[in-house]
């Protein structure tokens, strides 16, 4: 509280922040700013208090809220506020309408003369704490993955039968029949009904789900209800159910209530539709929209094809108009005096390759033949070997009686060796003597005699 210290003047009135506020008086009065701060200081002599009641304003400002709660059964409301650093510690859903409990503190501004509640704490009640428990159930659940968009299954394009679960000669079911059957007149549907709230609300729409999701023919299953409060709905948020859709093979609609309304069965199914008539409509194509989509796809497909066939035709034309294809002989014509051009020269050059083929043959023969032993035997020499073959290059090889087989440039012919020529008789033969010419004629005048040197 502030301390006041006023300069009094006798004879004078005093100064009015010199009078407390209940010793004023009409010629003594207190000043405004003492009567406010003695109303702050006994309103912060009071305690926190818990208080019941409804939010009927819900204002915020800088991360401050501003707002008012309004009595259950009269019209008296109170201001409060929720400071920054406490609003960080609330549940995240309130807003206006909500039943709630709070903690506050009343708090008097001086400045203003503004009396209200600074909040320190406040939950929702009845209700509420039911829903505080679906969120963290909701928290849960998304933590294990049961909301994961990868995990939803796609619809099928046209499904030949539908499951629906629904309460019996419910709106929800006429809206669904209704809106299907008018996109698509075929459409088949297979209802199994169940208490759509209540006790009986989660294991009916549990069996029903298990004896659809069992039929091989049901392609697609509806769960729908109508609006109602948050209280009437608790039965779609049930863990139990959950966990039935999530493990469900179906795709399965989630058609609960309004669009404003967000049981937890609409994370977990394959789709959320905000109405039953929403649902009918996401599920079940439209036949007019499909005809449509149908004359516009031939259309395109017929202005495609049509494109296509002009261009070939086009390029067709223009290739049959050029030269090459108009007049082909022109090719050959002009590729044909190349083809005489090699032929000629590849003549040429197989003649000269033969030619010194045949001279280089013609030298390799005449070699040949001054090298071969034949020419030697043509200028009169002689070759002589035993009867075995082997050639006799000793005298000691043709001892005396040794026929010996006399080879000569024409032919061959027999003779016996009479031994080795004593070395005055081989001094006879002149050098450069053939070797026929040493064979001396048989003393017995039965042909040539051994050759003797």
């Amino acid at each position: 509280m502030t301390s006041f210290q006023p300069a009094t003047v006798p004879g004078e009135p005093p100064p009015p922040d010199s009078v407390p506020p209940r010793d004023s008086t009409a010629q003594a009065p207190t000043s405004v700013a003492r009567l406010n701060d003695t109303i702050r200081g006994f309103v912060q002599t009071w305690g926190s208090v818990w208080v019941e009641g409804e939010i009927t304003g819900w204002n915020q400002r800088g991360g401050n809220v501003f707002g008012r709660l309004k009595d259950l059964v009269t019209d008296a409301t109170i201001s409060f506020r929720i400071w920054s650093s406490t609003r960080d510690r609330l549940p995240g859903d309130l807003k206006v309408g909500d039943h709630v409990i709070a903690c506050v503190k009343a708090d008097y501004f001086v400045k203003n003369g503004d009396f209200g509640f600074s909040v320190s704490a406040m939950r929702h009640v009845g209700l509420g704490d039911q829903l505080e428990r679906l969120e963290r159930l909701r928290v849960q659940l998304r933590s294990e993955g049961l909301f994961d968009p990868s995990r939803k299954k796609p619809l099928p394009f046209l499904p030949h039968l539908i499951g629906l679960i629904t309460g019996e000669n419910s709106d929800a079911e006429k809206d669904v029949h209704r809106n299907a059957e008018l996109r698509w007149p075929q459409v088949r549907f297979q209802t199994k009904y169940a208490a759509v709230q209540g006790d009986r609300c989660v294991p009916e729409t549990i069996a029903a789900l298990k004896a659809l999701d069992a039929a091989p023919d049901v392609d697609v299953i509806i769960i729908a209800r109508g609006g109602g409060d948050p209280q009437t709905l608790l039965g779609f948020s049930d863990e139990r159910l959950i966990r039935a859709v999530a493990a469900a093979s179906t795709p399965i609609v989630s058609a609960i209530g309004h669009e404003n309304d967000h049981p937890l069965l609409d994370d977990v199914a394959d789709l959320r539709a905000s109405t039953p008539t929403d649902a009918a409509k996401r599920v079940v194509p439209d036949v007019a929209e499909q005809r449509a989509l149908v004359g516009q796809l031939r259309a395109r497909m017929n202005m495609r094809l049509t494109q296509r066939i002009s261009h070939d035709i086009a390029q067709l034309e223009q290739l049959r108009s050029r030269p090459v294809l108009r007049t082909p002989e022109t090719l050959l014509t002009t590729r044909s005096h190349e083809i005489e051009l090699l032929a000629a020269r590849g003549r040429d050059r197989i003649d000269r390759s033969l030619r010194v083929q045949e001279q280089r043959t013609a030298e390799l023969r005449a070699t040949l033949r001054a090298l071969s032993p034949a020419s030697t035997l043509a200028r009169g020499y002689a070759i002589a070997h035993l009867a075995d073959g082997v050639i006799v290059r000793d005298a000691a090889q043709a001892p005396a009686s040794t026929p010996v087989v006399v080879t000569v440039g024409r032919g061959s012919f027999a003779a016996r060796s009479d031994g080795e020529i004593a070395e005055e008789r081989r001094a006879v033969a002149q050098p450069g003597t053939a070797a026929a010419d040493l064979v001396e004629p048989d003393p017995t005048g039965n042909g040539a005699g051994p050759a003797r040197e």
